[in-house]
This record gives structure tokens, C-alpha cells and sequence, in this order.
């Protein structure tokens, strides 16, 4: 029996399409996994993008936050997490996280305005950016927001960026007090000289030449303060602009700037009758280092203890011995001493230590002893000072017996 024509292309039509069902199927499934592998290779992109991301904002020396339309804290690199003391700062509003709202104001006025915000905050004593009531103290912070370029329809982002400058501020603040400090101590000299030239200047002046010679004297000896306060302030500045580095370093006798000092006074010791002695186990002792500062250290320290003793019976030691791969140096004197509440101060510029009753107003550059200190420090030593008033005061210096200063050619 022979089939319809019809029935056979009917069966062949449905066998095509049994098999393109079958194989459409297949085709279907292969397509979904490859799919789902593109997904999959997509999203490690992504985390590999976003990790290679934060890392390199880790690297960033400066706080960097990312801080959406609604003023949350969407991210924090590892400089922002330290800079605020690990405390937990994603997802928190700024106005909590921050804690100072100046800081938060900032970055609001960038998020309503879309301008960019910067500013400078400084933060007192009495209060911490940080939340932390053990390290409170002079804190001084950059913080710079700006909005992000986002695709139309999406939320905008504030990136901040916050630099710690607390250093380049208390830098600032040392000039500007040393400023104010300098010009203080120039102003009083100054204005006794100027009036005593006023009355100079009076032709009745003339007729008394014994009281005009007292008068250029006392002009003198303020001139010579001023001399002084200027070359202080020069040596020092010196020192502390970077100068130091090129020291000139050179080897020489410890004894010839003891004999240098004593020698420049020697009126001042006499006049005082004071006592000074010497103790060195090797006078011949050999150091490295710039023989025209480590004179001038001695010279401030000296000096320093015959004018805060100005009267007779005063004992000033001066010692050097070596000691290890160091040596040690001091310098005491059996004077009124230093209050305790004095001695952490005292290496700052222009302090002056508290007057004992007994004690006329001490002059000085004001100088001295930060020279002292940062010539020191310098020559890669350290010094520091103990003091039992009416016993002893006592200055000891270390510094390592080779210089690591390299001198200047």
C-alpha cells in the first residue's frame, strides 16, 4: 500500500521540526550557561576592579571618603579609617562620623551647592577630631570636597579628601610666636635707646657732658643687646633651615673651647667671684664636629649659670669623659636652680625661667639654651637637665663621638 504524498511531507515536516525543536533546545541551554559564565567572569572583574581600587586608595597618604545624597559615608580608605582613630565610618551619616561639625558642614555645602569646598580647620586643645580624650591637643586639618560626574538619573557623590597639615601648622605657629617673640625683645632695647637720644638731642644736654657719657653709655650697652638678640636669632635660624647638614665638621681639641670660654669670661667669672673647675680624665681628648657651635654651647651654658647666680660664691663644673661609642659632656653650677615646673620648657625659645625672689631681672637674648639644644641635636646628640634648687643644676649632653654629619666641601 502506497502512502499519501501528503502524509509523507506531513511526517518529514514534523521530523525537521522535532529535530529543530531538539536541537533549538540544546541551543538554549548552551546559551544560558555561557551566559551565566560571562556573569560570573563579569562580577570577578568587578571585585578585582573594585579591590585593585581600594587598594590603591589604601596607598593614598591622605583620608579619601566617598559620601552619597543622603550624607552616608559610603566608603573610607585605610588613611580616613586611622585619621579618625578606627572608629566605624561607613554607612554613618557625616554629621556623626565626624563628630566636629565644622567638618561636616563642608561637605553638606559641597552635596546642596555642587561646588567644591575647601577649608582649613584647626582644632583646639580642649577638643579631638578623633574622639579620643587621651591624645586631645593642637590638631590642624585640610579637608577638600568636590561632586563626582555621575550618569544622568543616578545619585550624586561627594569624594572628600582630608590632609593631616598639624605639622605645617605648628611649624607656622613657632615663626609666627618667634616673630612676635623677636620683635618683643628688639622693642624695649629699641625704645630706651631712642629716648635717651631724645635727651641728647636737648641742647641743655651739652652743657653736662658727664651725665651725656652715661646716657651713650647706657645707648651702648642696648645696641650691644640688639647685636646679640641678632646674632642669636641668625645662628638659630641656621641651624633650623637645614644649614645644619653642612656643618663643618672637623676633628679638635674638647679643651680649646673650654679655654675659649673661660677666656671671654673671664671679667664676668671675676666680677661674680665665682668658681669654675674643670674635670677632664683626658685633656687631650679628640671630637668630631663644628668647633665654632660646640663653643658657642658651652659659652650659652656657662654664661647662662653666672646670670641666673649673680653672686659671689657661685660653682660652676665642667666636665667631658668618653663613655662607650659616646661622649659625655655636662655642665652644673651649685645656684638657685630651676623650678621643676620650668624644666620641660626651658630649650624654648625666648622661655624665661620663672624669677626666685632673691634674684634681680635676669638679661638675656632668650636664646641661648634653643641654640644650645638644636646645636646638639645637630651633631646627632641629645641633652637634658636636672635641677635641686640651692643644690645643684645639672646639664648633660651625649653625642656619639663620631658626627654623623657629613661636612661640607
Amino acid at each position: 500500500m502506497s502512502l499519501d504524498p501528503s502524509i509523507i511531507a506531513t511526517g518529514l515536516a514534523l521530523a525537521a521540526l522535532g529535530i529543530f525543536a531538539y536541537r533549538h533546545r540544546g541551543s538554549r541551554k548552551q546559551s544560558q550557561a555561557e551566559i551565566n559564565a560571562w556573569k560570573q567572569r563579569l562580577e570577578q572583574d568587578l571585585r578585582s576592579a573594585r579591590e585593585e581600587r581600594n587598594r590603591l586608595l589604601d596607598a593614598l597618604g591622605d583620608a579619601f571618603l566617598l559620601v552619597d545624597a543622603d550624607t552616608d559615608i559610603r566608603f573610607a580608605n585605610e588613611a580616613a579609617r586611622t585619621l579618625f582613630g578606627n572608629r566605624e565610618l561607613l554607612n554613618r551619616p557625616v554629621r556623626e562620623a565626624f563628630l566636629d561639625p565644622r567638618l561636616a558642614d563642608a561637605v553638606i555645602r559641597c552635596l546642596e551647592t555642587g561646588e567644591s569646598v575647601q577649608s582649613r580647620v584647626v582644632f583646639s586643645q580642649q577638643t579631638s577630631p578623633r574622639g579620643d580624650l587621651e591624645n586631645r591637643g593642637v590638631n590642624a586639618w585640610i579637608i577638600d570636597a568636590a561632586r563626582l560626574a555621575c550618569p544622568s538619573g543616578d545619585s550624586a557623590t561627594t569624594r572628600v579628601i582630608i590632609r593631616d597639615v598639624t605639622a605645617e601648622h605648628q611649624i607656622e605657629q613657632v615663626r609666627k610666636d618667634f616673630v612676635a617673640n623677636a620683635s618683643h625683645e628688639l622693642r624695649t632695647p629699641l625704645a630706651i635707646i631712642n629716648g635717651y637720644l631724645e635727651n641728647l638731642l636737648d641742647d641743655g644736654m651739652v652743657e653736662e657732658p658727664e651725665m651725656a657719657r652715661r646716657f651713650l653709655s647706657i645707648m651702648r650697652k642696648h645696641s650691644d643687646r640688639i647685636s646679640r638678640i641678632v646674632e642669636d636669632m641668625l645662628v638659630i635660624s641656621r641651624l633650623e633651615s637645614g644649614e645644619a647638614n653642612a656643618l663643618k665638621v672637623e676633628p679638635f681639641k674638647f679643651r680649646s673651647c673650654i679655654n675659649d670660654i673661660l677666656e671671654r669670661l673671664e671679667s664676668m667669672v671675676r666680677n661674680q667671684q665665682a668658681e669654675v673647675t674643670v674635670t677632664m680624665p683626658d685633656p687631650a681628648l679628640v671630637m668630631q664636629g663644628d668647633r665654632f657651635y660646640w663653643t658657642q654651647v658651652l659659652f650659652n651654658l656657662v654664661e647662662n649659670a653666672l646670670k641666673q647666680n649673680p653672686y659671689p660664691g657661685l660653682k660652676v663644673g665642667i666636665g667631658c669623659e668618653p663613655a662607650g661609642d659616646n661622649i659625655r659632656i655636662w655642665v652644673s653650677d651649685n645656684g638657685v636652680g630651676i623650678p621643676s615646673a620650668d624644666l620641660p620648657h626651658i630649650f624654648r625659645r625666648f622661655f624665661r625661667v620663672e624669677k626666685h625672689h632673691s634674684q634681680q631681672e635676669i638679661k638675656g637674648t632668650g636664646l641661648g639654651l634653643s641654640i644650645v639644644k638644636r646645636a646638639i641635636e645637630a651633631h646627632g646628640g641629645t641633652i637634658g637637665v636636672t635641677s635641686v634648687p640651692g643644690s645643684e643644676t645639672k646639664f648633660l649632653i651625649t653625642v656619639p663621638k663620631e658626627c654623623p654629619t657629613v661636612p661640607s666641601e
